[in-house]
Parts: C-alpha cells; sequence; structure tokens
C-alpha cells in the first residue's frame, strides 16, 4: 500500500546514524577495550559482558559515550576481578575522551536534504543521549540553522514522542519521523499514526534491533538512502 504524506507539516529526524556517524565509533571503541582486557577473557565473552553492563545500567546512566565509558570501567574491574591495573582504567576512559572529540562525519547528502526541505517543511530534530555530547555535535555539524526545535530525549518510546507533539502542537497525521532505528524512529511512530520511514545504517547496536514479528504489519516505508527523501516529499 502506497504511504500518502500530504497532510505532512512536520519531519522529525534522528541524528546518530542518520545524519552522521556515530555507532562506527562504539564498534571501535569495543574492540579497543577487548584489547585491553584481553589477558582476561576472550573478545567475543568481553563483548558479551559489556553489553550486559550497559543494559544493567541504562535507567541509570540512559544512552551516549558518558555512560558507554562508565559501563566499560566497571565491566574492567568485574571481569578481571578487581585486578585491573589504573593504567588499563586510564587507558579505558581515554577511549571515551576520543570518542567524545571525534569529528562529525555527515552522511551523504544531509545537507542538500535538510536545505531543501527546510523550505517546505518544518524540521526538528529529535534524538536521545547525553544532552551536552548531542549538543556538541550538532554545533560541530553546522545543521542547527535548519531545524525549528531540537529535542533531546532520554527515551524514545511513544509516551516521549506523544509529549513531543503536544508541545510541538500538531497531530500524528501531522508528523514524519525519519530515522535509522526501527525499535526508536520508526514503530513507536507508527503505533500513535504518525508517518516513518527508516534509513537503514550498516551497523546497529543490538538493543536497537527488532524482530521480524515485531514489524509485521506496520506500515512504514524504507528508504536506501536520505537523498531518496527528495523524491518522495517534493
Amino acid at each position: 500500500m502506497e504511504i500518502d504524506y500530504k497532510n505532512i507539516k512536520v519531519i522529525g529526524f534522528d541524528a546518530d546514524d542518520t545524519l552522521w556517524v556515530n555507532e562506527t565509533y562504539f564498534r571501535d571503541a569495543e574492540t579497543k577495550f577487548g584489547q585491553l582486557l584481553s589477558e582476561y577473557e576472550t573478545p567475543n565473552k568481553l563483548e558479551q559482558e559489556l553489553f550486559k553492563k550497559e543494559i544493567e545500567n541504562l535507567e541509570l546512566y540512559g544512552y551516549g559515550v558518558k555512560a558507554f565509558t562508565l559501563s566499560m570501567v566497571e565491566a574492567a574491574l568485574e571481569l578481571s576481578n578487581y585486578n585491573v591495573k589504573p593504567k588499563t582504567i586510564e587507558a579505558v576512559l581515554n577511549i571515551g575522551k576520543t570518542m567524545l572529540n571525534e569529528p562529525v562525519e555527515l552522511l551523504d547528502g544531509v545537507e542538500e536534504v535538510l536545505k531543501t526541505l527546510s523550505k517546505k517543511y518544518k524540521l526538528i530534530l529529535a534524538t536521545k543521549g547525553d544532552l551536552l555530547d548531542q549538543e556538541r555535535k550538532l554545533e560541530k555539524s553546522g545543521l542547527t540553522k535548519y531545524f525549528h526545535h531540537i529535542e533531546v530525549l532520554s527515551e524514545k518510546k511513544e509516551g516521549n514522542y506523544s509529549k513531543l507533539l503536544n508541545h510541538l502542537d500538531i497531530k500524528p497525521s501531522e508528523f514524519l519521523m525519519i530515522g535509522n532505528s526501527l525499535k526508536s524512529d520508526i514503530l513507536p511512530l507508527v503505533n500513535l499514526k504518525a508517518k516513518a520511514i527508516h534509513v537503514p545504517f550498516h551497523t546497529t547496536w543490538a538493543h536497537e534491533q527488532v524482530t521480524e514479528n515485531e514489524t509485521n504489519g506496520k506500515q512504514y516505508q524504507t528508504i536506501n538512502s536520505l537523498t531518496d527523501l527528495l523524491n518522495i516529499l517534493n
């Protein structure tokens, strides 16, 4: 069934891995963490235990590089039975600092898409993570001028989006969300009767993955590149 976008007034964009590269840095950091702790466990075991620690800490720390770094420190302590050297902990902290200082690498066509669509629609940024880090990345990106509103959410669930739409004073039928995560950017909006377009990124954090059963019967569109939006919405 073809999806009709003619009533759309506001378009929301996810940030990480939709507008710029993000998850790649986390995968690289996990590899470095595995190398630092290689005397204690296998790479696969270290990755599994770090992921478990991240999920365990979500409620306390939320998302983002700082939360990830704290989880790496805790995992290093526990996996080494508290024998890890202070220098190794320092190296773990430096992994996090390096991540925070990475350049913002825009994905293909991002600025062209935002510049074009901002002439016809109100654009908002709806992302989750650490407020300071997301503000820093947005500033580095040079994209702030295209957004009517910027929202950094603690979670991306139906309730969070409902509050956002109420704040923007628009109906779900007038809102379109663009993002790379089916779990965070697509399914919650579809469940609210808003529109959503999925733009997959080449790597997805395990916590953001969904099953085929969760997507069955859900009406949304998937595109290969952000630039495909210009053919759909113009």
